[in-house]
């Protein structure tokens, strides 16, 4: 994300009506959500991550976590993601990605049950230094390999000031990867990357898929087979989509993005989707799903076809912070404003 929170709640979150074959249901209000999702295997409860520090259940109103005293909100800082542990169920492990009081970032255990969380199980699983409030990233998922991946921004400023994508001594500018359980440093999985504020794997094939936010030209998606995003070079600060960004500088065998989304259309900060595989969702099945939050128009798109085609709907959703998924493989969206939905078949 991109100089987009901090003027988030001006836009509103009304969604226009829907094209003819998929709507927008809405779950819930709430305070700046920014994801959404569910435990493995949990059909029933849907759980969304606000800015500001709390975890909620829809449809409940107390709290599932509130870490608001340790998290610094407000631009592109807070609580960002959530990733539950693949065997969550039985051992209660699930993870938050958060800038604290000190504007770091930080990866941390804990411990739920029931309906409730405990704060007191806090386990520190990485600490990022952080001299700029901007790039945040902040997406965590499990990947089909059972690891935690966590996607890093480039450290803020500028056409990455301090050359972080590209440096694989950085942590910042990465996908990394990680054994929680185990311990130990992060893997950088993949680099070159400015701000991966969402990405997703293909609950199917596993296929990964990155939505990367450009700097003032150009928004991305990057698209790799499962597995073969292993020390994959994404191209920044070399690169901002398909157009050189720095001369003189070389990301040596860098993947091209499969989508570039021009600012010239109204496009400001790209928030990246799923593969849909909701069966329910009959006419966009196996497509890739996303917008930008200026643009607020929601997109999808073939990332398999030779050559990808997005099209837009006609659905719309003002300060489109994030999307997500629930144990069922149903997607939802969020707005920054406030409103949770999810895409259903009319």
């Amino acid at each position: 994300m991109k100089r987009l929170l901090l003027t988030a709640l001006a836009f509103g979150g009304l969604a226009a009506p829907a094209s003819a074959d998929v709507r927008l249901k809405k779950v819930g209000e709430f305070d700046a959500p920014v994801y959404v999702t569910a435990p493995p295997q949990d059909r029933k409860r849907v759980f969304v991550v606000e800015q500001r520090g709390r975890i909620r259940i829809v449809g409940r109103s107390r709290p599932f976590l509130d870490i608001s005293a340790q998290v610094r909100s407000g631009g592109e800082q807070g609580l960002l993601s959530m990733a539950f542990a693949p065997d969550y169920a039985t051992s209660g492990r699930f993870y938050v990605y958060f800038t604290d009081r000190n504007g770091d970032q930080q990866v941390v255990e804990f411990r739920g049950a029931g309906n409730t969380a405990d704060p007191a199980s806090a386990r520190q699983i990485l600490l990022m230094p952080d001299s700029q409030s901007n790039h945040n990233g902040g997406q965590l998922q499990f990947g089909p390999d059972g690891r935690l991946y966590i996607g890093t921004g480039d450290g803020g400023g500028a056409g990455d000031v301090d050359n972080h994508a590209q440096n694989r001594n950085s942590l910042l500018g990465k996908l990394l990867r990680i054994d929680p359980v185990a311990g130990g440093a992060p893997e950088i999985y993949a680099y070159g990357l400015r701000n991966p504020w969402r990405f997703s794997f293909d609950r199917r094939t596993g296929d990964l898929t990155i939505a990367d936010v450009g700097q003032g030209r150009w928004e991305e998606v990057n698209f790799v087979r499962r597995g073969k995003g292993k020390g994959a070079n994404f191209g920044w600060r070399v690169w901002e989509g398909r157009s050189r960004y720095t001369r003189g500088e070389q990301a040596p065998g860098h993947v091209k993005p499969v989508i570039t989304e021009s600012h010239d259309d109204g496009n400001c900060s790209i928030t990246g989707g799923y593969v849909v595989r909701d069966p329910a969702l009959k006419s966009w099945r196996g497509r890739y799903v996303y917008g930008d939050f200026c643009r607020s128009v929601i997109r999808t798109a073939n990332l398999k076809a030779k050559k990808v085609r997005p099209r837009d709907s006609k659905l719309r959703i003002a300060s489109l912070s994030s999307f997500g998924e629930d144990a069922r493989g149903r997607v939802y969206a969020a707005s920054l404003s406030g409103p949770v939905y999810r895409f259903v078949q009319r």
